[in-house]
């Protein structure tokens, strides 16, 4: 009888929890709308500069040297018109915009000085040992950045606005491939280690696939020096040992937020496997 209770009880309180689950009112959750892609053929120019700041802090990586450390001129402090035509103006300057005027000839300069950053080398900010001969800056259209024409055009277009100028560049025509302003955004985890390190440029800054990047280390035999500890360290604290030779505050502080675990776990595992000396 006293069983029988019990039970009859536990039925009682869990249909009173259920109606009161019921009557309260019901919030659903619903994820927020994707952006609607911008496609070539229907962009304007305010599009195309808002897309340049999204592709500056963005895909295009420019704010891991472009900033207040000192590694490159910071572009978004500066006075742009001021520099630009100094740079043009200087005698050392013999690139592809010497002898054009205005905006068109810092069109020309900052495309140059994308796809071929050795061009023009700005006065203590070449390769160490290189007499500002070399710049470390990638060609942003090649590998690890990879930018296309039109996002080339955009961050472009950007500069020239914040420098106080007319944009000149080709807005994407109708025949391109589709100009996606959120094509840059997260899409999920990196699902292989070769796709996390694109994802992180650390191509960019070290000398992986290829790259030839010598901002950061080498980092073949870097597993069996560091262990899988030291290597996850060395990640998400960057400045906490310094290798010879380098300065800190050259790597990004903040992968700790910005990777998820398994993506750090697979550049960790790429990295335990990388031989010594310059085999990839």
């Amino acid at each position: 009888m006293i069983f029988v209770r019990v039970i009859g009880f536990s039925v009682i309180v869990l249909l009173c929890y259920t109606l009161f689950a019921n009557i309260l009112p019901q919030v659903q959750s619903n994820p927020p709308e994707d952006d609607e892609p911008i496609v070539a053929g229907e962009m304007d120019m305010a599009g195309m500069l808002a897309w340049g700041e999204k592709l500056f802090s963005g895909k295009g990586t420019c704010t891991l040297c472009h900033n207040n450390l000192g590694r490159a001129p910071d572009l978004l402090e500066m006075d742009l018109a001021t520099a630009f035509d100094e740079r043009l103006k200087d005698a050392s300057y013999a690139g592809e915009a010497k002898g054009q005027d205005g905006a068109e000839a810092i069109e020309t300069y900052l495309r140059e000085s994308m796809v071929d950053p050795s061009a023009y080398v700005v006065a203590g900010f070449g390769k160490k040992g290189s007499d500002d001969k070399v710049s470390p800056m990638p060609d942003v259209s090649g590998a690890p950045i990879s930018l296309s024409e039109p996002q080339i055009n955009a961050l472009i277009a950007f500069l020239q606005s914040r420098a106080g100028v007319e944009a000149t560049v080709s807005l994407p025509e109708a025949g391109d491939a589709e100009a996606d302003a959120d094509e840059e955004d997260d899409e999920g985890p990196a699902e292989t280690a070769e796709a996390a390190i694109e994802k992180f440029t650390c191509g960019a800054c070290h000398d992986l696939a290829g790259s030839g990047a010598d901002t950061g280390p080498k980092l073949n035999g870097t597993g069996k020096r560091l262990g899988l500890e030291g290597l996850r360290k060395a990640i998400l604290e960057p400045n906490a040992d310094i290798a010879k030779g380098f300065e800190a505050d050259t790597m990004p502080p903040d992968y700790a937020e910005q990777m998820r675990i398994s993506e750090l776990n697979l550049i960790v595992d790429y990295l335990m496997n990388l031989p010594e000396g310059g085999g990839q």
